[in-house]
């Protein structure tokens, strides 16, 4: 992204000395004006970078070099920091060092606003920017390390040449990774104990005398506690602020929509209207159904009803997907006739609703097909819902057996319940995929809606519609041409905004079809 050079001349001290550094724990907010544009495109990379982030972690092993390589090709591609040492000595074809460090420092504060909302979006933003740091922190060169701790207040010294030889004996046998030769070709730290309490209670480190002494490459760990501590005390800060922040008429409907837009592109353009057929509607369920999907087509048809938030999950998901309103309606008719709903009450109960769904009654709105931020982190299932995300509202023993009822595999089942002790729903949800379609790679695309959980398990499975496929390709193209399509969540909160407000948050989500 480029930003007019003549922002230099009007660089202000404090902005030269904050942006001076590499790397920093984000305690002094942005002072300077940042236009809407700005302010959306900053917080859509640092989204997108972040969910990166989150993607490795779980893949790779962090700061192996599959990792580190493909999150600094990453930061590369968004125009983030990417190897600050180095950068600075390289000509710069693209944005300036200073830029990009602009871009992070603001772009972090945008999404504090975002994310300070809910305990679950606190937890996901707090651990993504943890990795983040330390990646940022461990390419840094042992100065850079040693000036950042002192910057920070974090004085911890290394210790002298004779100290180190002394203690060598004592460092070997307590530090992890550590031997007579890197005893004496790195640095170690002395540290109060208090502070490294985590290496202490693990017995990493040599303790004595009230202090530990830290190899050069556990230092981050220290770092790392105090950068949480930090952020988090900043995000429940932040939360006291929001009421402030939502009478902004031109923040607030963009700054909900920053907290589920990572989510990925938009289903409710449809090219596949009637290709499905409701006879298909069983095989589907069983084969290419996220679980989500086929929990509540179950649930449908063995109770011949769903309540209100079932019906909607569930409803868009299968206009998504293809049926037509005529089909929709023959579908819902059809099951709920089997139970205590005769045709007279559905037609004057019911019907309504699904002809809403589609655009034709009410507002007349073209509702958009649930991502999978939206079923995770709305509208929470009570007793007698079926709704919702099974992996983020089931209880760990009933998602075994619901998995082990659906022939998941033993050691699936432990690798997606993993995933969901680790607050990974989506990425469960990617694992159930690359289960129950027996892949032998990992799947090749990061899954962030339902209907994307569909169109992929249709490509393979060969799913005997080119139709289908033809989808993931075309609806690329028809976003751009339609930038009216926004997510209906979206317009509706920022209905009363100024016209470009509207716009932008509309486009929005356009950013997320490929991330």
């Amino acid at each position: 992204m480029q930003f007019p050079s003549r922002r230099r001349k009007f660089i202000t001290d404090s902005q030269a000395e904050l942006y001076g550094q590499p790397l920093q724990f984000y305690g002094d907010p942005p002072l300077e004006n940042v236009s809407l544009s700005e302010f959306e495109s900053f917080a859509v990379d640092r989204l997108k970078l972040l969910k990166t982030v989150e993607n490795l972690g779980v893949s790779y092993v962090k700061l192996s070099d599959p990792y580190s390589n493909k999150l600094n090709s990453e930061l590369k591609a968004l125009n983030f920091v990417l190897r600050p040492d180095k950068d600075d000595r390289k000509p710069q074809s693209g944005p300036s060092e200073y830029e990009k460090r602009r871009k992070d420092h603001i772009s972090h504060f945008i999404l504090r606003l975002a994310y300070c909302q809910t305990e679950d979006l606190r937890r996901w933003f707090i651990q993504q920017e943890v990795d983040l740091f330390r990646c940022r922190f461990n390419s840094m060169s042992a100065s850079q390390k040693l000036e950042f701790l002192h910057r920070n207040n974090l004085k911890y010294d290394t210790i002298g040449p004779g100290e180190k030889i002394t203690l060598q004996d004592k460092l070997v046998s307590s530090s992890y990774a550590v031997s007579g030769v890197t005893v004496e070709n790195q640095d170690f730290y002395k540290v109060p104990f208090q502070d490294a309490l985590d290496l202490v209670r693990t017995r990493k480190v040599y303790l004595a005398g009230g202090y530990v002494y830290i190899p050069h490459q556990d230092i981050v760990t220290i770092v790392l506690n105090d950068f949480r501590t930090r952020l988090s005390k900043a995000l429940a800060l932040t939360a006291r602020s929001l009421p402030a922040v939502h009478s902004d008429e031109r923040l607030q409907p963009l700054l909900n929509h920053l907290s589920h837009a990572y989510v990925g592109q938009d289903y409710s353009i449809q090219k596949n209207v009637g290709k499905i057929s409701l006879e298909q509607i069983d095989s589907l369920s069983g084969k290419s159904f996220p679980l989500c999907m086929r929990q509540l087509h179950q649930t449908l048809r063995e109770n011949h009803h769903l309540r209100h938030g079932g019906r909607m999950q569930y409803g868009l998901f299968l206009k998504g997907i293809g049926l037509s309103l005529e089909q929709a309606l023959q579908f819902w008719r059809s099951e709920f006739t089997r139970g205590k709903v005769d045709a007279d009450k559905f037609d004057k109960a019911y019907a309504y609703s699904v002809r809403h769904m589609f655009g034709k009654e009410g507002k007349r709105t073209d509702y958009t097909p649930y991502s999978c931020m939206k079923v995770i982190l709305s509208n929470p299932p009570s007793q007698g819902d079926h709704h919702g995300c099974p992996f983020r509202h089931s209880d760990p023993e009933l998602l075994k057996q619901k998995l082990q009822f659906y022939k998941v595999s033993p050691s699936g089942i432990t690798q997606i319940l993993e995933l969901v002790k680790g607050m990974h729903f989506q990425l469960a949800c990617q694992k159930y995929f690359e289960l129950t379609h027996n892949l032998v790679e990992d799947a090749n695309f990061s899954l962030n809606h339902p209907n994307q959980y569909f169109i992929e398990s249709q490509k393979v499975l060969g799913g005997g519609s080119k139709d289908i496929k033809r989808e993931m390709d075309t609806t690329h193209k028809s976003q751009e041409n339609s930038a009216n399509r926004g997510s209906s969540a979206t317009r509706e909160a920022a209905a009363n905004a100024p016209e470009g407000l509207a716009e932008m948050t509309e486009e929005l989500d356009s950013f997320f079809q490929d991330a």
